[in-house]
């Protein structure tokens, strides 16, 4: 399987609707595309339509001990959601004790699915260093750093990298990480000016741009993918050129560069 870690070191910039419409695109690519929620929030399944009321979700099967199977939930577009699940504050904090106890769990439940090599698998996680992020990055094959074109995400890069050098470089099955520049207003000169700074600081690494797009926020207001909601929008063009570099991408996951 192909497994993509979504990542940011900074909170609120747009990373969960990064990880579900990058999933939604690879689905209307072809692939067969598997979601994790590794998130406490719990905010993936919104995008794909799951109702509020359903609790169940990866955190309550894995405490209580049934399989990861039972926890997926078929979206519309096709893409197999698992979401984190609902869970008070003592759950939570066995969950993440577990998580910090196994530093395999991840890759050892994904592995019970039964995915094929083809079989893509995103990861959503929580922002910043977490016990979460750690278990993505030490299973991930390629790694996606979302972040906005401004000068407080800009200056936390050089803490993703670091995680990334930390928990991913060194393992021989991991490929490359590369960059998505989301929400980008080109009315905006310090936008701009951060745009050109990333492009030449990381060049080919940065595989998508995401222009700023009412589309996308109406979207999820009436539970749809924005490439559902409206096909014909620039943020659903820029997901599809996205999608398409990142498939050209995971072509080579799994084996070292």
């Amino acid at each position: 399987m192909k497994i993509i870690a979504i990542v940011s070191a900074k909170g609120g910039v747009g990373k969960t609707t990064v990880t579900a419409t990058l999933s939604t695109a690879l689905r209307y690519r072809g692939h067969r595309v598997f979601t994790a929620d590794l998130d406490p929030q719990n905010a993936l399944r919104f995008h794909f339509g799951i109702s509020p009321q359903e609790i169940k979700g990866i955190s309550r099967a894995s405490l209580a001990g049934q399989p990861w199977a039972e926890t997926c939930c078929q979206s519309p577009s096709g893409v197999v959601v698992l979401p984190y699940g609902s869970v008070n504050e003592s759950d939570r904090e066995s969950f993440e004790n577990l998580l910090d106890e196994q530093p395999t769990w991840l890759r050892s439940q994904l592995d019970t699915l039964g995915l094929d090599d083809e079989d893509i698998v995103l990861l959503d996680t929580p922002p910043g260093p977490s016990v979460y992020m750690r278990q993505a990055l030490t299973t991930a094959s390629v790694v996606v750093i979302v972040t906005l074109p401004d000068a407080a995400s800009y200056a936390t890069l050089p803490m993703m990298e670091g995680l990334v050098q930390t928990y991913c470089t060194r393992r021989p099955n991991f490929s490359s990480y590369s960059y998505v520049i989301n929400q980008v207003d080109n009315s905006r000169q310090l936008a701009k000016d951060v745009v050109q700074v990333m492009n030449a600081n990381f060049g080919d690494r940065i595989i998508g741009l995401i222009h700023q797009d009412p589309s996308v926020s109406e979207a999820l207001a009436y539970d749809k993918s924005v490439l559902d909601y409206d096909v014909r929008c620039q943020a659903t063009q820029d997901f599809v050129n996205c999608a398409e570099r990142l498939s050209g991408l995971i072509q080579y996951a799994g084996h070292p560069l």
